[in-house]
């Protein structure tokens, strides 16, 4: 069944198009099996190692789940290698425990109806087993397997066919009482296991349908059972949990009785168990389980009423099998079960008076508020039905069919569709009913119901699908010829436009299955192969391209549009309104004259009316109709005027001033509105509607303007749907009302706008900040002729000053956009006017905005939230440079190209995958460009080497293991190490694992290649110092770094180095780190503690120079840095042994490991002055405080 409706995804994207199959061929996993069952005998007595079999066994069961069938060849192997563990002498209990495991886990998987008849069921099984389960404790938690398994096993043994009494001999007494027989033992253990809380339950109701359907059983204690069960039945209440536990079981085992035992038995005891049963008024009670055993009982009862027979009247279409219908077309035979007494005319026996109160219990429990009670009722209706003669099953027809009545809920249609279904499967439902029944499933399938935000009946539309696939294998074609335009209709209706998946899916496998038996559906195969499983599995495909195949068959085409009309432009998903509307404009050329004389003018009163989400729904189809209608105009060069009627297109001039005089604009409402009315202007604009200097005009543009200027107020999900609207309006209106001859702008309109979105940029308020920005790149070329320049000194202004202050940085990104695409509608000139184009003067300042934006790495709560900038950087610098390039090259000059290239290979290198691959992606694609070719590129080809062309489609810049290897290639080359090494800083000192180590992994190995070449090693330890000097104080770059170094320093990076006394690496590092060692920030100076002990592989004055550093640090006044301070120590003394006298190293190290580092400082200053002593060196004098990094 379908989820509820409201938990389902309706988004574009929240749906897959695909969906994994995995058939499996055999059980492939038998030899894994057999060792895993064989290795029971050696981990049964360890908690652990037992958990850890278990699990495994759990997981090759478990992929057969869903194909238990290839199981069965095994099964036989599977049970006798349990079961000759569990019956051997010597097995102890916990290893007979963990063998009834395996056991019940095969069960679960196979199901116990088929797994249970392969237990040995032998006259010497009986007592063994008996024994064997009296033995368990009915309250031990961890061991219900076996009891579960045990109970199974002893209703197989019941079915032994020799008198139980034979089995017990002479009943010998003992101590003055005769022994318990065998029957009175099993009977005891039945009732004993039907109360527990536990699944041994379940499996004890088995037990009493096999045991007490014995007929030496049935004779002696059927009655006496059946008195205990409505005795215990009628003494609890559902309101506590044991008690609910105790009717589940009584409940159980009564419905599996009345199923397995003969008619004549139990006729006699039906009026008193039914009596009983309406006496507990199950039906009211709060626990599902309990209804839904109350419907499985009372139709067993009703059953039992009715002699088993096959209705004379039921329509008969013959094998139900399709295989066997093509070999047997002529058959109508239907085979009859061996239980069914030959059929009998309607009259010739009366229907007890108790049936009827049974089909009134089974009718309420259709309208069951929880799905297995209404399919639980569906399937006794059928059942029941079928026993009844025509004119009372007809009108148990009637009584499902007074479900589908709009007072009823959506929980009443869902079950009188499952009836249906059954009744139809079964032949019950006569054809001439069909004329009553097709209607009410035409409107299962597009039923919805709304309540609050969201609505429910996906699990009708699930059900009428099911109802159709039932139809389509019960009848005759020729039966559903009458009603095959409508189900067909609106079976593809609900395949592509429901916004369930389920029902979607559901509505295709109907529409498939009708296809198939019934051949008389229009188009079938060609729909079937358009709107799959797999097709309709995705929203946006089938409302915009399947829905359009499917009308260009002009059966479907109209029912397709009215649907939209109808049901889903009021829809109350947004989503779904959207869509609709798109899926309006993608139909109109199927049924223009049908959408511009019937359609539109029946949307108009809607874009006006109360309801905000029809309004919302009604605009937006309007707009796409109109601009789809205009679009069909100019194949016939046919203004749309000359389409639309006046009427029409007065009706749409309106519907901005009518929404403005009623200020629906303004709240929640105006969210909708907004963008609603923004796209319509958009829309009727892009039509070339005949409204230049009309004073509607002035009211959209006063909307776009309104908009801009209130963003603050929208609330944060809205906003970026309402800008990409306004934006989108703003564009097509300058288009087409503002040119006051074709590509020159109206000059009092252009400089108001211009000058009051630069103003914008401006604003205190953030958003509007945005909007104005977006608003400023979204004006056409010939608007923002002769204000380039003020335009590009805006945007500059307000990007430099916001990225000083740190704020605002939203409205920086949309400026960074903005800038980039007001210089691609200027274009380029080398002499020309910077207040018209791109030329020479200005192209620099544009440059110096986009680089310093790649270096903005602004943070607030939400984190790195400059990373929006840099990637509106990276898209506009490879904007305007692929645009100068193809048109002045010369003007590019090698202090712009070498800049943006450095940064590119920088936030290639960082850690954030979505930004390192953007990156990555702009890089390969300017090195690689061939028309136009970038100049002055550094390097240009090492790079080509490095970076052949088929890493533009085979590199996945997001995932580590593979940029990286190319990333670290840059190091060697002169122009790119500073910043690769810069972006490479975060990504191997960060904090994600597999960023960190397969950064580090590459740049180790790019070290390992420069081990022995001096130079290039002094280079690289030249921009590592580089790095580390520019960013002493930036705690972004500078932990990462010391991190970095620390790992550098163990891997002996620079081993070469340390050979030579005081080399000039060396003491610059510790001069650095020594100014690090000042600042407050903990983190900051564990990592610097780190460095400095692997600084102390350097010979010469450095070394000392460390160990004083060292020394200060084990008496900081932070105990966390004093304490990590030691430990270090004797980590650097065992790793570098050469540092210490040996003669002193022990007494170093004792002192090291067994001072409490945590203890007051004068303390801790006697012991660090006795290692100074000991070291040779000077002890730390206390001095003023400098001031923090």
């Amino acid at each position: 069944m379908a989820s509820p409706e409201n938990d389902s995804d309706g988004g574009e994207g929240g749906e897959s198009d695909k969906a994994e199959v995995c058939l499996l061929g055999g059980f492939s996993d038998s030899d894994e099996t057999k060792r895993i069952i064989s290795s029971a005998s050696e981990v049964h007595g360890d908690v652990v190692a037992t958990e850890v079999t278990m699990q495994k066994f759990l997981v090759i069961m478990n992929k057969y789940q869903e194909q238990p069938h290839l199981l069965d060849p095994h099964l036989d192997w599977l049970m006798n290698m349990l079961l000759e563990l569990i019956r051997s002498e010597n097995s102890p209990p916990s290893l007979v425990h963990l063998s009834f495991k395996f056991l019940y886990t095969i069960c679960k998987v196979r199901g116990y109806k088929v797994f249970m008849q392969l237990f040995p069921h032998e006259v010497a099984d009986v007592q063994p087993v008996l024994d064997l389960l009296l033995r368990q404790d009915p309250k031990d938690s961890e061991t219900w397997e076996t009891r579960y398994m045990l109970l199974l096993w002893l209703s197989m043994t019941c079915l032994i066919p020799f008198d139980l009494v034979r089995l017990d001999g002479h009943l010998e007494r003992e101590g003055g009482h005769a022994r318990e027989s065998t029957m009175d033992r099993i009977l005891a253990i039945a009732k004993a296991y039907l109360v527990v809380s536990d699944s041994p339950r379940d499996a004890a109701s088995v037990l009493v349908s096999k045991f007490m359907t014995r007929p030496d059983v049935k004779q002696k204690c059927l009655g006496d059972f059946l008195d205990w069960s409505l005795t215990t039945l009628s003494q609890t209440n559902d309101q506590s949990m044991t008690d609910i536990m105790v009717l589940d079981g009584i409940l159980q085992s009564l419905a599996k009785l009345f199923k397995h035992g003969k008619r004549n038995d139990f006729l006699q005891y039906v009026p008193t168990v039914l009596q009983c049963l309406e006496q507990k008024h199950l039906s009211g009670s709060n626990q599902a389980t309990l209804r839904r055993l109350e419907i499985k009982l009372t139709q067993r009862l009703g059953l039992t009423f009715l002699k088993p027979r096959l209705a004379s009247w039921r329509y008969q279409r013959g094998s139900r099998s399709l295989a066997a219908n093509l070999s047997m077309p002529q058959s109508n035979t239907v085979a009859v079960s061996p239980n069914v007494e030959p059929q009998e005319l309607d009259e010739d026996y009366d229907i007890p008076e108790e049936v009827e109160t049974v089909i009134e219990h089974l009718l309420v429990g259709l309208k069951d508020k929880e799905t297995i009670v209404r399919w639980s009722a569906a399937k006794g209706i059928g059942r029941v039905t079928g026993r009844l003669p025509r004119e009372l099953a007809d009108e148990v027809v009637g009584s499902v069919l007074d479900c589908f009545s709009f007072q009823e809920t959506d929980n009443a249609w869902h079950g009188g569709c499952l009836a249906l279904a059954e009744l139809g499967r079964r032949g019950l439902l006569v054809p001439s009913r069909l004329k009553d029944v097709v209607p009410l499933i035409i409107k299962s399938l597009t039923y919805e119901e709304k309540r609050g935000a969201c609505s429910v009946g996906s699990n009708v539309r699930d059900a009428a699908c099911y109802v159709c696939w039932s139809f389509a294998r019960a009848y005759d074609p020729k039966e559903l010829v009458p009603f095959v335009g409508q189900l067909a209709s609106t079976l593809v209706i609900t395949a592509v436009f429901d916004r369930n998946v389920n029902c979607r899916r559901a509505a295709s496998a109907a529409f498939q299955e009708n296809v198939g038996r019934q051949g008389t559906f229009p188009h079938g195969i060609d729909i079937v192969t358009a709107a799959d499983y797999y097709s309709v599995g995705n929203l946006n495909n089938c409302y915009l391209n399947i829905s359009v195949y499917i009308a260009s068959f002009p059966e479907y085409t109209k029912a397709l549009i009215d649907h939209l009309i109808e049901m889903k432009i009021n829809h109350w998903d947004s989503v779904i309104r959207e869509l609709s509307s798109k899926a309006l404009h993608n139909l109109t050329p199927q049924a223009p004259d049908y959408l511009e004389t019937t359609v539109l003018p029946q949307l108009l009163p809607m874009a006006l009316g109360i309801d905000l989400q029809s309004r919302h729904g009604a605009i937006l189809a309007c707009a796409e109709i109109t601009h789809a209608l205009y679009k069909l105009g100019l194949q016939t060069n046919r203004p749309v005027v000359d389409i639309i009627s006046s009427e029409c297109v007065e009706g749409l001039k309106n519907i901005h001033q009518m929404i403005q005089k009623r200020n629906q604009y303004r709240g929640y409402g105006g969210e909708m509105m907004r963008p609603a009315v923004c796209q319509l202007i958009e829309r009727l604009s892009l039509s070339k509607m005949p409204f230049k200097d009309d004073p509607v005009i002035e009211g959209w543009q006063w909307l776009i303007d309104d908009t801009i200027k209130n963003l603050h107020l929208v609330s944060r999900g809205a906003i970026d749907k309402i800008m990409t609207a306004v934006v989108a309006a703003l564009t097509a209106l300058c288009e087409e009302y503002y040119q006051i001859e074709p590509g020159q702008a109206n000059p009092e309109v252009q400089n108001v706008l211009i000058s009051q979105y630069i103003a914008g940029i401006h604003s205190p308020q953030m958003f509007r900040r945005c909007g104005s920005a977006l608003a400023l790149g979204a004006l056409p070329t010939f608007f923002i002729q002769g204000k380039i320049k003020s335009i590009l000194e805006g945007l500059r202004q307000m990007c430099v000053k916001s990225q000083r202050e740190g704020n605002f940085t939203e409205a920086r990104r949309d400026a960074i956009k903005a800038l980039s695409q007001v210089c691609v509608k200027a274009g380029v000139s080398a002499d020309g006017c910077p207040d018209s184009v791109l030329c020479s003067e200005n192209l620099s300042e544009v440059y110096e905005v986009l680089l310093n934006s790649m270096n903005d790495y602004t943070t607030d709560t939400r984190g790195d939230v400059g990373a929006w900038v840099r990637e509106a950087a990276m898209t506009s610098l490879m904007d305007v440079t692929l645009l100068v390039a193809a048109s002045v090259p010369d003007i590019l000059s090698p202090n712009m190209i070498r800049p943006m290239m450095c940064c590119l290979a920088q936030q290639a290198a960082e850690k954030i995958d979505c930004y390192r691959a953007h990156a990555g992606n702009i890089f390969l694609h300017i090195i690689h460009s061939k028309d136009p070719v970038i100049p002055h590129i550094p390097h240009h080809e090492a790079l080509l080497d490095i970076f052949p062309l088929k890493t533009r489609t085979t590199l996945n810049w997001k995932a580590p293991s593979q940029a990286f290897q190319y990333i670290t290639q840059l190091l060697g080359l002169s122009h790119y190490q500073y910043h690769t090494l810069l972006g490479l800083t975060v990504s191997v000192g960060g904090i994600t694992e597999s960023t960190a180590q397969y950064s580090s992994h590459s740049l180790f190995e790019h070290l390992k290649g420069i081990q022995n070449d001096d130079a290039a090693l002094t280079q690289f330890g030249d921009s590592l110092l580089k790095v580390f000097r520019d960013n002493l104080c930036n705690d972004r770059v500078s932990i990462p770094f010391l991190k970095m170094l620390d790992q550098m320093l163990a891997n002996n990076c620079f081993e070469m180095f340390t050979t030579q006394e005081n080399h000039p690496f060396a003491m610059e590092l510790f001069t650095l780190c020594k100014e690090i060692k000042k600042t407050r920030h903990i983190p900051k100076l564990l990592a610097c503690l780190a460095v400095f002990c692997g600084l102390i592989q350097f010979t010469g004055d450095v070394r000392n120079k460390v160990l004083i550093q060292l020394l200060i640090l084990l008496c900081h006044s932070f105990p966390v840095i004093r304490k990590a301070t030691a430990g270090q120590m004797y980590e650097m003394l065992l790793i570098y042994d050469d540092v210490v006298a040996p003669e002193m190293l022990d007494d170093l190290m004792a002192l090291l490991s067994d001072t409490n580092w945590e203890s007051d400082l004068e303390t801790l200053r006697a012991h660090r002055n006795q290692m100074c002593d000991w070291l040779g060196l000077p002890h730390p004098q206390v001095i003023a405080k400098s001031p923090a990094i």
